[in-house]
């Protein structure tokens, strides 16, 4: 008896593949050893930067050949995460013989997919482009060599993060970020708050850590591995709904992205890396501090049936938006208006992560990273804009507009989305977006509103068009959205808007309000205070004795 051949399968396109139902496509050796390459770069420049120097001249060490080796390296490993992102994308696309050649196997501790090799070339690509800037910023500068190993050492932990499949090494990735940067924040010794900065970020990174390892003992517990497949298996048995160890391993998980993401109230350490490089700056927005999103992504289908860590993210992501929102728009400085807006988006992210909105978080990290990247690193640009824009006020729009703006942006946005794609986002969602750009349909009373219109209205359509389609890529992300908590967005949002239209017609009557945004509502003054009063430092250098007296008696004991 002949036994009938089962067909083989076929294979599912790529935009169905759903990384709570599948580890974010079947990992090969050779496809996990690229990924490890393109990590192994950043720590073989860690051992270069390190290594004694030729001198190049009476005491001068030869900083130019350290950074030409460390671009090569850079490249090197940049070309090694786009093969690692190339051969994801083409594996479904190979004929059954040629994917018959790789044996995929299951990987306990690590594992790659399409979203995290595409942050991992993401990454390479802002350190290749961060170093090249460092190279010419520094010129001149001591302890070159520690910046480009500290430089190295970020990326390198970067790379084993997006890469970990386990508690123990996302853990210890995570850590290891936060202790390098440490050495980035504090280049410049001298500077008494590149030094409080660092420590008060000292503060949170231990508390996230002390948060991390709580929810894997409890989630280890649960399941009975450390693995984030069991995980994920445990989750589609339905372990979560019976298991209270698994909802609150999902809020201390929950607190401790939100430390490391830097949300109201411990967000002061983000506005004061200013003192730091402007490559550390850009490094940190760009990259660092936006870790944070990835892991709530990681953990999709563990926030999907906890509501309580959902509620949580919604909530402190829209305070920590609204609020850092307002306090940027009084800010004169442009590096400190860029770090409030950092604030702001991670703020918005994390609430995107929510709202279980994962595919329009992941979009929004890439986009946030390639933009603050160039923001901080063409930063003396801005300030000519700025100098420029000051030299010529743009008037109050007028009170038409602001009536009128909101109407017109909500009915393009919607309508756009019900006939491209009407499952895209749920229609909360489309008054978001379209409450978030209406301010571009504002005109003054000096211009006229059909030119207005006719000019800003193909822009706001453009966004929508752009946001619908990139949420069509196929990161292998299926979004569950919130529905509950929906509508309290779209209200906050509501609410930030009629902020703003007040500010363009009744700047007076928000007099008051606009002292406390200045002050960052004071948040930033109480959690310094108890940072130095829970791990007491000093932070003042020894051999400045005018920084001693007042401004420095919370922090000068020793703990």
């Amino acid at each position: 008896m002949i036994a009938a051949q089962r067909a083989p399968r076929r294979p599912q396109p790529l935009n169905a593949l759903h990384w709570s139902t599948m580890p974010a496509l079947p990992t090969s050796w050779f496809t996990l050893g690229l990924a490890l390459c393109a990590a192994l770069p950043p720590l073989l420049m860690l051992l270069l930067a390190l290594w004694p120097q030729r001198e190049a001249g009476p005491g001068t060490p030869d900083r130019p050949r350290l950074w030409r080796r460390f671009r090569r390296v850079c490249t090197l490993a940049l070309l090694l995460a786009l093969g690692q992102l190339l051969l994801i994308v083409l594996q479904p696309l190979l004929a059954p013989q040629a994917a018959a050649e790789f044996k995929v196997l299951s990987q306990p501790w690590m594992q790659t997919s399409l979203l995290s090799a595409t942050l991992a070339l993401l990454v390479q690509l802002l350190g290749t482009v961060i170093a090249a800037f460092s190279s010419r910023y520094l010129e001149g500068e001591a302890r070159q060599g520690r910046y480009a190993a500290a430089l190295a050492g970020v990326l390198a932990a970067v790379h084993l993060l997006l890469l970990a499949d386990h508690w123990l090494p996302l853990i210890l990735a995570w850590a290891l970020v936060g202790v390098v940067l440490e050495r980035l924040l504090c280049f410049y010794a001298s500077r008494p708050f590149a030094r409080l900065a660092a420590h008060k970020k000292r503060l949170a990174d231990r508390l996230a850590d002390v948060l991390l390892l709580a929810a894997a003992g409890l989630a280890w517990q649960a399941v009975g591995s450390g693995s984030f497949e069991a995980l994920r298996q445990a989750l589609q048995a339905g372990a979560l709904n019976e298991s209270l160890s698994l909802q609150l391993s999902a809020v201390l998980l929950v607190l401790a992205v939100m430390l490391r993401s830097a949300l109201l109230p411990v967000h002061g350490w983000l506005i004061q890396v200013m003192e730091a490089p402007t490559p550390v700056s850009a490094l940190l927005h760009a990259g660092v501090v936006n870790l944070g999103g990835v892991v709530l992504v990681r953990f999709a289908p563990l926030l999907e049936q906890a509501p309580l860590a959902r509620g949580l993210l919604v909530v402190a992501g829209l305070a920590t938006a609204l609020l850092a929102g307002l306090v940027m728009l009084t800010r004169i400085s442009i590096k400190v208006r860029l770090a409030w807006s950092t604030v702001a988006q991670m703020g918005f992210m994390l609430m995107e992560c929510g709202l279980g909105l994962y595919t329009l978080a992941a979009l929004h990290l890439i986009g946030h990273s390639l933009y603050k990247a160039h923001a901080f690193l063409s930063a003396s640009e801005a300030v000519r804009e700025a100098r420029l824009r000051a030299l010529r006020p743009s008037p109050r729009a007028s009170a038409a507009s602001l009536w009128l703006a909101p109407l017109l942006s909500v009915a393009l946005v919607a309508g756009l989305a019900l006939a491209l794609q009407p499952a895209a986002w749920p229609w909360w969602w489309s008054g978001v977006l379209a409450l978030a750009w209406a301010p571009m349909l504002w005109w003054s009373d000096r211009e006229s509103a059909l030119t207005r219109l006719v000019a800003a209205l193909p822009m706001l359509a453009a966004l929508a068009l752009a946001a619908l389609l990139l949420h069509g890529l196929p990161l292998g992300l299926q979004d569950r959205p919130f529905e509950a908590l929906g509508p309290l967005v779209l209200a906050g949002m509501a609410g930030l808007y009629l902020g703003l239209a007040l500010l363009q017609r009744r700047p007076e009557g928000l007099s008051g309000w606009r002292r406390w945004s200045y002050a960052g509502f004071y948040l930033d003054e109480i959690y310094t205070r108890l940072t130095l009063r829970l791990w007491p430092t000093r932070w003042t250098p020894a051999q400045a004795p005018h920084w001693r007296g007042a401004s420095t008696s919370l922090a000068t004991r020793q703990p």
